[in-house]
């Protein structure tokens, strides 16, 4: 069924329309009393403000997300407000009041404001339209609350609460979104195919907010997705590639992958992702690699110690996204994908880059996924102290995820197996320990620096220079520390036989 039209704005509070304190129903009593509880936290900051936008004449309400999430126990310190106040006014109402002021969302009615360490946005009301082909809104300033709600993305996003010199006051939903968040769903305030037809970008929201919050679609926006996916292909990489993060660091990202790939959005955001269904992985435990890799998300996360982890779970839903590529039937009926985290790690750098990420995520990521499998030729222990050096160096910083990463991707069933692989893990992860307690592992450089180098040898600075550190650090990385005489020792004898050439 289809959400109620908006309502309208009479003097008496319209059906929608109720004071915070005070629920329509029993059901939405728990809801309500939770959000006050929230929004009590920022008492202080609605009065304020509340009495300085009602000494002006103008009207205040908090908005969007953060009455969502007052209503869920979840408010963030950032707060977003809407206001009949235009930019201009915003600004001059603002200015005496705030610590500080940005206005590089002005064109779209947006002013930022920072007061006491909290941050705040307040945007006029909005009443946009939206060209359908660059898919930028046609901004135009609204008159009331009700224009502004039901040009919003979800109904559950779409609840407002007025605020006065009081503080929070009446607690406005004209479109129903409290009982869609009581009931977990996501639904449109408009028609879900002009909803995602005015900004597609909504279709990819969808799929964050049920990894955020753990919410389902609603059956029509769903049908509306599949058939409007391709419109994804209109945004831009770096908004697509805010969303995706967005997703990946939820609360259940693998529930919001699910979604973008079943729907049709991973074809045309992430096809690497949905193009892993086709690999039946080597040990035909998983139905496919893409469900292996969904595990390996899963158990990533739960060995996370710090938070979420955004290179830590990118690399885990990529580490096998070169297996498709690499398949190879064997002659006795198994399945092999020799060198597909040499592959990945190119494909995750060609799919990074056209996202637009940083070239210090693409590079961590990509590193992350190319060294995900060396740990398997560790075997029982026969790794010499060179191999656990390189190892080590490899990975660099990453070391602690890549621990993870490679812990994470032991999804075999059979337990005997797993037991081994994890005790063959503890045990690299003992010798690591060992050496590190001798040498400094994460600092591996020659026992002689390029200064020492040009003048044992009596060259300036240049590419013999280089091959020279180079040559030390072979030796540094096989055979450990090496006192000065027996670095300059080598490095004499390594001049000797490729100096003069």
């Amino acid at each position: 069924m289809s959400p109620p039209e908006p309502a309208s704005t009479a003097a008496a509070p319209p059906p929608g329309y109720y004071a915070l304190w005070v629920p329509e129903t029993a059901q939405d009593a728990a809801l309500l009393a939770a959000a006050a509880v929230a929004l009590n936290s920022h008492a202080d900051v609605l009065r304020e403000l509340g009495a300085l936008f009602a000494a002006a004449g103008h009207e205040l309400y908090l908005v969007g997300g953060s009455v969502r999430d007052a209503v869920l126990q979840r408010l963030s310190p950032d707060l977003d407000f809407a206001t009949d106040a235009r930019p201009d006014q915003l600004q001059k109402l603002l200015r005496p009041w705030a610590d500080a002021l940005w206005d590089t969302g002005i064109d779209f009615g947006t002013i930022g404001a920072e007061k006491n360490r909290q941050r705040l946005e307040i945007t006029t009301f909005r009443a946009d339209r939206y060209d359908r082909v660059s898919r930028n809104p046609q901004v135009r300033f609204g008159d009331s609350i009700d224009d502004d709600l039901v040009r919003r993305d979800f109904t559950v996003n779409a609840m407002a609460v007025r605020v006065t010199a009081a503080g929070a006051a009446e607690f406005a939903d004209p479109l129903g979104g409290l009982a869609a968040v009581r009931a977990g769903v996501l639904d449109t305030p408009a028609k879900p195919s002009d909803s995602f037809g005015d900004d597609p970008l909504r279709m990819l929201r969808a799929a964050r907010f049920v990894s955020q919050l753990g919410f389902t679609v609603a059956p029509r926006v769903r049908a509306a997705i599949e058939d409007m996916a391709p419109e994804l292909g209109r945004i831009t990489a770096e908004r697509v590639a805010a969303e995706l993060d967005k997703l990946l660091l939820g609360d259940d990202p693998v529930a919001g992958i699910e979604l973008m790939v079943q729907t049709g959005m991973g074809d045309v955001v992430l096809p690497d992702v949905g193009g892993m269904r086709l690999a039946i992985d080597e040990h035909h435990q998983h139905k496919d690699v893409y469900h292996h890799s969904l595990t390996v998300l899963r158990q990533a996360i739960a060995l996370e110690d710090a938070g979420p982890d955004l290179v830590l779970r990118w690399a885990a839903l990529l580490h096998d996204i070169g297996k498709p590529a690499t398949r190879k039937h064997e002659t006795d009926g198994g399945v092999s994908f020799h060198h597909h985290e040499v592959v990945g790690a190119k494909m995750v750098r060609k799919r990074l880059r056209a996202l637009k990420y940083s070239k210090q995520i693409v590079d961590d990521v990509s590193q992350l996924v190319y060294l995900h499998l060396r740990f398997h030729g560790y075997g029982d222990g026969r790794w010499t102290d060179s191999a656990v050096r390189r190892y080590v160096t490899d990975a660099g910083p990453l070391l602690p995820q890549l621990h993870k990463l490679v812990r994470a991707d032991c999804t075999t069933r059979n337990k005997r197996r797993a037991a081994r692989l994890q005790a063959n893990y503890d045990d690299l992860e003992a010798r690591i320990t060992e050496l590190a307690a001798k040498e400094d592992l994460q600092r591996v450089r020659p026992d002689l620096d390029g200064d020492e180098i040009m003048q044992l040898l009596g060259i300036p600075a240049g590419p013999q220079v280089g091959e020279a550190w180079r040559h030390l650090k072979e030796l540094r990385l096989d055979r450990g520390p090496l006192t000065r005489e027996e670095a300059t020792a080598e490095l004499m004898s390594w001049w000797s036989a490729h100096g003069n050439r």
